[in-house]
């Protein structure tokens, strides 16, 4: 695999560089012509025997979590995710958009999972690394068929995505919602259609994010925004923006997380800043490093999801003077357990 640049229609990163792990790189002939096709995108069942996540980590407010997909074909270039489909022998370039696994078999995985003794009813995240609702969502319906057990079991849930697919399960999640055991957050980066296509290219634009708030909070279920990731230097004044857009199509929530650049994202985001942005690219990185200790990433908790410094704190102040502005600030979905059930068995049914 070439670390070689070049820009893809509809697609993300414009480099496919090196799995760190590898010791082998495939480089092209520099004589031969230059391959101008679109590479398609692949899909591989994925053999996993577990579907709950466990989670660690003191920076999030869950500790299980569902991913029917690894790999996401959303294409954002951004994505902290990439290097996490270098463990799979790929890269975190372009094979992290073009090469996706999926894991038919994780409703009947999670039906297991709830079902065992050791289950203990707390909140699960639908999409802890991708997003649960990407394109081939429409055809697999493996995220919906999560979503199904989930609500069976009246197990609370709440969802990332950044695609308005999710109005597809209305019906699902206005049912878990009446139990109050479903929120939905919609992540918004920008809310400028031509710099989404080419920063975030199969993710919904910007208009559809904010419509989909609407249909959901109209089916009665509890919808946020998550700002972020905020991008210094490109994306951080839309701050409040986004907050008065997204509470007056009904969020009621709101959350931000600063651009996180570990191992081959960092020179993946400065090619893209090299195509796109050349002459904002040096303010963007070094207000990345700014925030980062004089470095693309800090990855000690807390400080790996804020940043830290004078840029850092303004934009915690942005944040937190638009959610106050728009009534909104310090709140979050109060998600409950104390209707959850394990559904009969056909032959308990049968007594």
């Amino acid at each position: 695999m070439a670390d070689e640049r070049r820009v893809v229609q509809g697609r993300g990163a414009v480099t496919n560089p090196p799995n760190r792990f590898e010791r082998l790189v495939y480089e092209s002939d520099p004589d031969s012509e230059p391959d101008d096709s679109t590479p398609r995108t692949m899909y591989y069942r994925d053999p996993t025997r577990t579907i709950l996540a466990k989670n660690d980590s003191p920076d999030v407010g869950f500790e299980r979590s569902i991913n029917p997909y690894r790999g996401c074909e959303h294409g954002c270039v951004y994505c902290f995710a990439r290097p996490s489909h270098e463990y799979l022998g790929f890269s975190a370039g372009l094979d992290f958009e073009t090469r996706i696994l999926v894991k038919d078999n994780a409703p009947a995985l999670l039906r297991e999972e709830l079902s065992a003794p050791s289950w203990k009813p707390q909140a699960v995240a639908i999409s802890g690394v991708t997003d649960p609702y990407q394109p081939i969502e429409r055809k697999l319906e493996i995220t919906r068929g999560c979503l199904g057990v989930l609500t069976e079991f009246r197990n609370p849930f709440f969802i990332l995505t950044k695609n308005a697919l999710v109005t597809r399960d209305a019906d699902i999640l206005a049912e878990a919602a009446a139990h109050d055991a479903a929120a939905v957050f919609f992540s918004v980066t920008t809310l400028d259609g031509e710099l989404a296509r080419i920063m975030e290219p199969r993710t919904s634009q910007p208009a559809l994010k904010l419509e989909a708030i609407r249909t959901l909070t109209a089916a009665g279920v509890p919808t946020g925004v998550m700002v972020g990731p905020v991008i210094p230097g490109l994306t951080d004044h839309e701050i409040p923006a986004i907050i008065a857009a997204a509470t007056a199509a009904g969020a009621q929530y709101a959350g931000y997380v600063m651009l996180r650049l570990p191992w081959a994202v960092a020179g993946i985001f400065e090619a893209w800043l090299d195509e796109h942005f050349p002459d904002r690219k040096e303010k963007v990185l070094n207000r990345v490093r700014e925030m980062r200790d004089g470095k693309m990433y800090d990855s000690r908790w807390k400080i790996r999801q804020r940043g830290e410094g004078i840029f850092a704190d303004q934009v915690k102040t942005l944040f937190t003077i638009a959610a106050r502005k728009a009534g909104i600030e310090g709140r979050s979905p109060e998600l409950s357990v104390a209707a959850f059930r394990k559904p009969r068995g056909p032959q308990l049914a049968l007594f």
